[in-house]
C-alpha cells in the first residue's frame, strides 16, 4: 500500500472562474481611476476597499456597476443585494466581496 505524504493543490474550474472575475474587476477599476489624481497605499487587489481606498461616491458605484454589466455582458445581476443589507446601503465594499458576489450570480 502506498502512502500519500504530500497533497498538491489542484486548480478547479471555480478557482479559474474567480480569477477571471477578479482580473475583469481590476481592469475596470484601473480604467475608472486612471485619470483620478490619487496615490494608492497599495496596488489594486482583492482587499481594495471602494470607499476607503478609492474614495468612491455613490455615482462611482453606479458607474462601476454599469461597467461590470458591460464587461461581463450581463444586465440581470441583482446588484441591490450587494450594495444593500437590511434595507440600508452598506458602508464599504471590497473587490473580493464583488468578486464573490459575481461568482455566484454569473454562474446562474
Amino acid at each position: 500500500m502506498t502512502e500519500v505524504t504530500e497533497l498538491t493543490p489542484i486548480a478547479t474550474a471555480a478557482d479559474s472562474h474567480d480569477a477571471a472575475i477578479l482580473s475583469g474587476l481590476l481592469e475596470i477599476l484601473e480604467d475608472m481611476i486612471a485619470d483620478w489624481d490619487m496615490d494608492l497605499d497599495a496596488p489594486l487587489g482583492p482587499d481594495t476597499k471602494l470607499i476607503a481606498d478609492l474614495n468612491f461616491e455613490s455615482i462611482d458605484v453606479v458607474q462601476f456597476v454599469a461597467a461590470i454589466e458591460e464587461h461581463f455582458r450581463n444586465r440581470a445581476i441583482p446588484f441591490e443585494e450587494l450594495v444593500m443589507q437590511d434595507g440600508r446601503y452598506v458602508d464599504e465594499i471590497t473587490v473580493s466581496t464583488v468578486r464573490d458576489f459575481l461568482a455566484i450570480h454569473l454562474a446562474k
